[in-house]
C-alpha cells in the first residue's frame, strides 16, 4: 500500500480506502461482526489507514463496530464519517446540513466511534436548504474546537463547493480539501465540472462505487445475474448497450492479464489523478480480492482502450469552448502554441477537440 495526500493537506491516506457501509446486518444485507473484523484486519495488514463511515450506515452499527476495531490504535486511522441522514423521520430538523443537525450529529458519532476526534467530516449531501456559509462556519467552529481535523463534501454541485471554499478562504475559516464522488467506468459525469473544480482548487477526491454497485465485477449478463438471481440489481446502473460494452472490454482486458474483472475497474479509477477508490466489499474474501488490485497496472494502451469506450460528451460549454472554429476566434490560431503550466490534465481525460 502506498499513501496519497488529501488534497491541499499534509493528510496522508492509502490509496485504497475501506468502505464500511456493510459493516453490520441491520439493512438486511450487510456483514455481522465477525466478517466485518476479518474485513478490516485484511485491509489493515495490508497498510490501508483510511475508514469511511456516516452516522446513518446501517443504523449506526457501521461506526460502532469501526470504533471498537480501531480502539486499540486510534490515532493510527484516519477516520472518517458523514452527517446530513435524518435519524428522526418526520422531524425536519433531524437531518440535513444545517448547523443544529451537525453539532447533533457530530456527538453522536462521536460516542458511537468512542473517540474524541475525528480525522475527516464529510458533509454527506447538499441538502437544498442550508446556506453554504452557515455550513462552512459551522465546520469552521467544530476545527477550532478540535473535534474534527478535517473537512470534505459528498454529492455536491461543483458551483456550490467555489463558492464555499472562496467563502472560507476570504474569512479564514477551514476550506473543504476532499471530495466523496460516485465515480467509475460507468459514471464519468463528474468529469464534466466536480473533477476540474476539485484539480483547481487541490481538493483531493475519494470514489464511492467504483465498481459500479458490482456491475463491474461481471457478475450480471444481459440476460440478468449469472446466478440467476436479480434480487440486488444495481439500483445506479442502466443495463443498456453502452454500459454492456464497457463491461466487455473490462472482462477482455482482465482476461489478457490474468486478474478478476474488479481488480481492472479498481485500476482505472485509482489510476486516475489522485483518485482514492473506497473499497465496499462485503466479506472478507471480497476486500482480499480487491486489494490484489495494488499488485499490477493498467498499461497505456488498455487504459486507452477503456477511456474510448466508457467516453462522455463534456457537454456546454465545454465542448463549445474545445470547438476549432471557437478556439481560432478566441486565440488566434495560438492555443496550441500556448503552454498551460496550470492544465494538469485535459479538462475529460482522453476527449479530443470537437470537429463539428
Amino acid at each position: 500500500m502506498n499513501y496519497k495526500l488529501l488534497g491541499r493537506s499534509g493528510l496522508r491516506v492509502s490509496e485504497l480506502c475501506l468502505g464500511t457501509m456493510g459493516f453490520g446486518e441491520d439493512w438486511g444485507w450487510g456483514s455481522n461482526k465477525e466478517e466485518c473484523r476479518r474485513t478490516f484486519d485484511l485491509y489493515s495488514e495490508a497498510g490501508g489507514n483510511f475508514l469511511d463511515t456516516a452516522d446513518g450506515y446501517t443504523n449506526g452499527t457501521s461506526e460502532r463496530f469501526v470504533g471498537e476495531f480501531v480502539a486499540a490504535n486510534r490515532d493510527h486511522y484516519v477516520i472518517a464519517s458523514k452527517y446530513s441522514f435524518n435519524r428522526s423521520p418526520g422531524d425536519p430538523n433531524a437531518g440535513g446540513n444545517h448547523r443544529k443537525n451537525l453539532v447533533r450529529a457530530l456527538e453522536a458519532s462521536l460516542q458511537r466511534l468512542n473517540t474524541d476526534y475525528l480525522d475527516l467530516y464529510w458533509v454527506h449531501a447538499f441538502d437544498t436548504f442550508t446556506p453554504i456559509d452557515e455550513v462552512m462556519r459551522a465546520l469552521d467552529d467544530l476545527v477550532r474546537s478540535g473535534k474534527v481535523l478535517y473537512v470534505g463534501f459528498s454529492n455536491f454541485p461543483a458551483w456550490i463547493v467555489s463558492r464555499a471554499n472562496t467563502l472560507a478562504e476570504l474569512h479564514g475559516w477551514t476550506p473543504f480539501i476532499g471530495a466523496q464522488i460516485e465515480y467509475s467506468l460507468l459514471q464519468r459525469t463528474p468529469e464534466r465540472d466536480v473533477i476540474p473544480m476539485c484539480r483547481a482548487l487541490d481538493i483531493g477526491i475519494t470514489a464511492w462505487s467504483p465498481l459500479a454497485g458490482g456491475f463491474l465485477t461481471g457478475r450480471y449478463t444481459r440476460d440478468g445475474a449469472r446466478d440467476g438471481r436479480l434480487a440486488h440489481v444495481p439500483e445506479l446502473v442502466d443495463f443498456n448497450d453502452r454500459n454492456f460494452a464497457i463491461l466487455e472490454a473490462v472482462l477482455e482486458i482482465a482476461r489478457s492479464l490474468s486478474r478478476p474483472p474488479a481488480q481492472v475497474a479498481l485500476n482505472w479509477v485509482r489510476q486516475r489523478h489522485n483518485i482514492v477508490p473506497i473499497l465496499g466489499a462485503r466479506t472478507a474474501r471480497q476486500i482480499q480480492d480487491n486489494l490484489a488490485a495494488l499488485e499490477f497496472e493498467i498499461s497505456p494502451s488498455d487504459l486507452d482502450r477503456l477511456d474510448a469506450v466508457s467516453s462522455i460528451s463534456a457537454g456546454y460549454p465545454h465542448d463549445f469552448l474545445r470547438r476549432p472554429r471557437v478556439l481560432s476566434v478566441f486565440h488566434g490560431g495560438t492555443y496550441d502554441r500556448v503552454f498551460n503550466h496550470r492544465a494538469t490534465a485535459p479538462h475529460v481525460p482522453g476527449a479530443k477537440p470537437s470537429s463539428s
